[in-house]
């Protein structure tokens, strides 16, 4: 009885550890994803959706707008969404 005991709880332990590995690394931002820039983000996650416009097309603004808005939509990080809109706004110049 107290094997089983004995099994059960280590099995636990092991089963709550294992989740809070998954739970911290899936927090992190791939780093593939952290060394791309906002044009190569911005090429990769818009494009799959929208035919890709010339960032000269909107201003600072609008792309404010646009990208707060697609952040939800795209499931986008902060840091892709940060990096993708100061890209549209040096290159809308």
């Amino acid at each position: 009885m107290k094997s089983k005991i004995k099994i059960k709880t280590t099995v636990a332990i092991l089963a709550i550890g294992i989740a809070s590995a998954a739970i911290i690394n899936g927090c992190k931002v791939p780093e593939e994803i952290a060394n791309k820039s906002g044009a190569q983000l911005w090429g990769e996650n818009c494009n799959r959706c929208h035919n890709v416009v010339d960032p000269k097309t909107f201003g600072d603004d609008q792309w404010d707008a646009a990208t707060e808005h697609m952040r939800q939509k795209a499931l986008l990080t902060d840091r892709e969404v940060s990096k993708i809109r100061d890209f549209l706004k040096t290159a809308n110049k």
